[in-house]
C-alpha cells in the first residue's frame, strides 16, 4: 500500500492555477484504495471547505512557517545549492515537519511550487508551462527583473529535484527538455481537463438578478494581465461597431497589470455601450455564462494552460482562440482560430460567430464531441498510471545532464 499525498496552497484568485488543482485534486481522491491511501496537505485555509465531500481522503493543515518561507526564498534567490537545504530545513522547517512526519511515497505538486523541491519529499510536480521563456519576454508580468530572478531557479531546482514532471502537452515537453534538459523519461504528458464545476446544469439562484446580460454577447473570461491581449480584442470590436452595431462583449476576470490600461482604452475607443466588465466571477456562475453567450472569445498570448477553450467545448459554446502553442491542436476543428497580434483576423472571426447561425451550430456540436474524448476518467486513470509507476521499484528520479542544476 503507497501513500499519496497532494500539496494545496493556491488560492482561488490564481484563476486557472486553482481550478487545475481542484482537477489534480479529483484525480488523487480517485486513486483505488486497495493500493493507496491518500493525504491533502492544505496550507491557504480555503481548501478546507473544498476537501469536506472527500471523506476518504486524511486532511491535514501544513503550517507556512514564515521564517523558514522567507529564509527558503532568500536562499533561492542567491542560488545557493539546494542539497545543504533539503538536509537542513527539517530541523527547523514547520512545513518539512508536518510532510515528513506523513512518510507519504509521493508528494503531487499540482503547480510549479518551490516547496517542491525545498521539502525533503518524493515530489511529482506539474510544470504548466515555461511561456515565459519562448513567449513571455514583451509582457512585464514574465519579463520584469524579480520574475526572471526568481523563476529561472525556480524551474531549473523543479527538473532537478522532482521525481517526475507532469506537462500539458507535447509541446510542453519539448520546452522544458530544451529549457532544463530533464530527461524525456521523466516527463509524463496529462492534457487539461474541464473542472467538476463545469458540468453543473442548474442555473445558480438569482443569476439574472446579479448579471445584466444582454440578450447576444461574446464572453471573454480572463484575469486582466497585458498577455491576455484585452486591447486588441477592443481593438478588433472597434472596427466593427459601424457594421454591428448591436455587437456586445462580457468580460470577466480579476484586475491586474492590464487593468487601467483597458479601462482606458473602452473609453477612447467608445465602447462603453459595447463592453460589459463583471470581475471576478464565483465558479458556480461560470456554467451558466457560457450556455448564455454568442461564443468565446479567447485572446490569450500564453498557452496551454488556457481552461475556458475547454470549458467552452464542454458547454458546447462557439469559439474563435489565438493560435499559440498547442491550443488549436487541442480544440482542432472545433473552434475559428487568429494570429494573436491580428486586429484584423481577429474582427473576421467575431464578424463570422456574431452573423453565422449555421456556423455556430456547427463549432457547438463538434466541440461537445471533442471535449468527451478527454474527461476527468480518462484524467484519472492516466494520473493513476504515472504514480504507480513512480511510486515502483523501477520508479524515480533518473539522472540528468549537468546542466539543469544550480
Amino acid at each position: 500500500m503507497k501513500k499519496i499525498g497532494i500539496f494545496l496552497e493556491v488560492p482561488p484568485h490564481f484563476g486557472g492555477t486553482f481550478q487545475y488543482t481542484q482537477t489534480m485534486l479529483d484525480a488523487v481522491a480517485a486513486l483505488p484504495r486497495d493500493r493507496f491511501t491518500v493525504v491533502a496537505g492544505y496550507v491557504d485555509t480555503v481548501w478546507r471547505d473544498y476537501l469536506e465531500p472527500y471523506t476518504s481522503v486524511k486532511k491535514i493543515h501544513i503550517p507556512r512557517g514564515f521564517w523558514g518561507r522567507a529564509l527558503g526564498l532568500a536562499w533561492l534567490l542567491l542560488r545557493l545549492p539546494m542539497g545543504p537545504w533539503r538536509r537542513l530545513c527539517p530541523w527547523f522547517h514547520p512545513m518539512a515537519k508536518a510532510m515528513l512526519k506523513e512518510q507519504c511515497d509521493l508528494w503531487i505538486f499540482p503547480a510549479q511550487d518551490a516547496r517542491s523541491f525545498q521539502m525533503p519529499v518524493p515530489a511529482l510536480v506539474t510544470v504548466l508551462d515555461v511561456a515565459h521563456l519562448y513567449d513571455g519576454q514583451r509582457f512585464p508580468e514574465a519579463a520584469s527583473r524579480w520574475e526572471l530572478l526568481y523563476r529561472i531557479p525556480l524551474y531549473a531546482n523543479i527538473c532537478r529535484w522532482a521525481k517526475g514532471v507532469i506537462v500539458l502537452s507535447p509541446i510542453d515537453k519539448q520546452q522544458v527538455m530544451e529549457s532544463f534538459h530533464l530527461a524525456e523519461e521523466r516527463i509524463h504528458i496529462m492534457p487539461m481537463v474541464v473542472p467538476r464545476y463545469i458540468e453543473v446544469a442548474k442555473t445558480p439562484p438569482d443569476f439574472e438578478l446579479r448579471y445584466q446580460l444582454p440578450a447576444k454577447y461574446l464572453f471573454y473570461p480572463a484575469q486582466f494581465w497585458e498577455h491576455k491581449n484585452h486591447k486588441k480584442m477592443l481593438r478588433a470590436l472597434a472596427t466593427l461597431k459601424p457594421e454591428l452595431p448591436d455587437l456586445k462583449l462580457v468580460l470577466v476576470g480579476s484586475p491586474k497589470n492590464a487593468w487601467d490600461s483597458v479601462l482606458q482604452l473602452i473609453k477612447e475607443l467608445d465602447l462603453a455601450e459595447h463592453v460589459l466588465i463583471l470581475g471576478y466571477v464565483p465558479d458556480a456562475d461560470m456554467p451558466e455564462l457560457y450556455r448564455r453567450a454568442r461564443a468565446l472569445i479567447y485572446a490569450s498570448c500564453y498557452g496551454p494552460t488556457n481552461l475556458p477553450p475547454l470549458e467552452a467545448m464542454a458547454l458546447g459554446c462557439p469559439m474563435a482562440l489565438a493560435k499559440v502553442t498547442c491550443m488549436p491542436d487541442r480544440v482542432g476543428d472545433a473552434a475559428l482560430v487568429f494570429h494573436q497580434d491580428s486586429v484584423a483576423e481577429m474582427a473576421d472571426c467575431i464578424r463570422r460567430l456574431w452573423t453565422d447561425d449555421g456556423l455556430c451550430a456547427d463549432l457547438s456540436e463538434r466541440g461537445k464531441a471533442r471535449a468527451a474524448q478527454w474527461k476527468q476518467p480518462q484524467f484519472n486513470q492516466r494520473l493513476e498510471e504515472i504514480v504507480a509507476g513512480l511510486t515502483t521499484d523501477k520508479g524515480g528520479k533518473k539522472p540528468i545532464r549537468p546542466a539543469a542544476a544550480t
